[in-house]
């Protein structure tokens, strides 16, 4: 692998294209209440933004809007016959030209189900119960339609009506994948059992399907092990929005089953992205992935060196280290994040400051902001204080990662397990910070951490 795929992934902000989103998405507010009393009720109930949850505008085809979408970076393919314009550079909704009376906008979210039955709307839904992708309309105004929609792995914007026909595979798959075992005699059991259940999905239902309901379970798991997780999804959940507003899950791993945690994800459609590096004090790393149909965006942080980051860390073994750092230890502890741990950290779109306050109030306070731009703040929850077992902490004394004395700490009071992360991202800005990332991650270090 090239050095210059260290900067291949160099993303910027959007603001033409942000501009153009923006003024649509007041003018929706202006023209349709239900639109402005939801903004009202996303700020005040869940810490989020209307812009947080948009999934795609629907307009009325003209050349003006082919021109504007076209200068502000967007770039156009057909779906079904309509233009579709995505942005390459950004995270912005899709635009779909089509030829319509009334201009919709798109919101997404878990379920079309929960999100009607939280506002007590009665309308019929658009694709079967079990379809890949469902939606709805919810308001209408003479210039303007609201619609949610929840999407499966689907990336188009029309449901099939026959894809319920297979409920009860997806039952029978989403049951397997939530009732994973994840301790076993070895790790690598645990990576064959994953494996398998995998690919007995991919089989059945597609690999897109597959990956949808692959971290819809780990949500739920790294949720039963963190209260700021299941204290925010009740709030988004009041507004029957779930966790829709994901942006990107962090899993941590040994550098032994590194590239088993990546062929995982490989096998579920998964494709490389950008790559990170603390630098040496920090001695860690990540790659970052992303599923196309899903959406899912990957933090595979990893223990690592300055010579191993311009190498494919992702898929070449490395070599066993005496020394761990923050990320290996964790695993020492706490066991791979894609096992007995679960997820460190799931980060959602906020507004950043309503968040942060918000969940104080009850009870959840957040560590300090480690990016604070313009166009990017991040923030963790304080860390989720988990037990470790005692033969984790006898191991790791034997093998001198860690003293007496930090036993002790752990045997006593625990260590520092999983995290919500606040972001809040404007612009269009797509990427991650890579300089005020070190000190945050030495803070979660259960060495230091208190």
């Amino acid at each position: 692998m090239s050095e210059s795929s260290l900067t291949q992934f160099d993303w910027k902000c959007q603001p033409q294209a942000a501009t153009l989103i923006n003024q649509w998405t007041e003018d929706f507010v202006r023209e349709n209440y239900f639109v402005a009393n939801l903004r009202t009720q996303m700020l005040a109930v869940t810490g989020t933004r209307l812009s947080d949850w948009l999934d795609h505008f629907s307009l009325p085809f003209s050349a003006e809007l082919e021109s504007q979408l076209s200068q502000s970076g967007f770039q156009c393919r057909e779906e079904s016959g309509d233009p579709v314009w995505q942005h390459p550079d950004g995270l912005f909704p899709d635009v779909v030209l089509r030829d319509i009376p009334r201009r919709r906008m798109t919101l997404r979210v878990e379920s079309v189900t929960d999100f009607l039955v939280a506002h007590r709307i009665t309308t019929p839904i658009q694709g079967m119960p079990g379809s890949a992708l469902r939606l709805a309309c919810v308001s209408e105004t003479e210039s303007t339609e609201l619609w949610v929609i929840e999407r499966h792995g689907n990336v188009g914007f029309k449901p099939s009506e026959s894809a319920w026909t297979h409920l009860p595979v997806i039952l029978q798959h989403q049951e397997a994948f939530l009732l994973r075992k994840r301790n076993f005699a070895s790790d690598e059991e645990g990576f064959d059992h994953a494996s398998a259940l995998v690919a007995a999905a991919k089989e059945d239902l597609g690999q897109d399907r597959t990956c949808d309901l692959f971290f819809a379970a780990e949500r739920r798991y790294w949720e039963s092990r963190n209260r700021a997780a299941r204290v925010q999804k009740s709030r988004q959940d009041e507004l029957g929005l779930g966790w829709a507003n994901h942006d990107h899950h962090t899993y941590r791993s040994s550098r032994k089953h590194f590239t088993r945690l990546i062929a995982l994800l490989e096998q579920l459609g998964f494709q490389c992205r950008e790559r990170f590096y603390g630098g040496a004090e920090a001695g860690w790393g990540a790659q970052v992935l992303e599923q196309p149909a899903t959406g899912v965006v990957i933090f595979a942080d990893v223990d690592l060196t300055a010579e191993e980051v311009s190498g494919d860390f992702a898929h070449e073994p490395l070599s066993h280290r005496d020394q761990l750092g923050t990320v290996g230890l964790w695993c020492k502890l706490h066991g791979e994040a894609i096992l007995q741990a679960g997820m460190h950290h799931l980060e959602c779109q906020f507004d950043f400051d309503a968040a942060r306050t918000q969940l104080a109030e009850r009870g959840i306070q957040t560590m300090a902001p480690f990016t604070d731009f313009d166009f990017l703040k991040q923030a963790f929850t304080q860390g989720e204080i988990w037990p470790v077992a005692e033969g984790r902490i006898e191991q790791a004394v034997e093998e001198g990662v860690i003293t007496t004395e930090q036993a002790e700490r752990f045997r006593k009071s625990g260590s520092i397990g999983s995290h919500l992360e606040i972001l809040q991202r404007d612009d269009g800005y797509k990427g991650f910070n890579q300089t005020g990332i070190n000190e945050i991650i030495r803070k979660t270090d259960p060495r230091y951490a208190r």
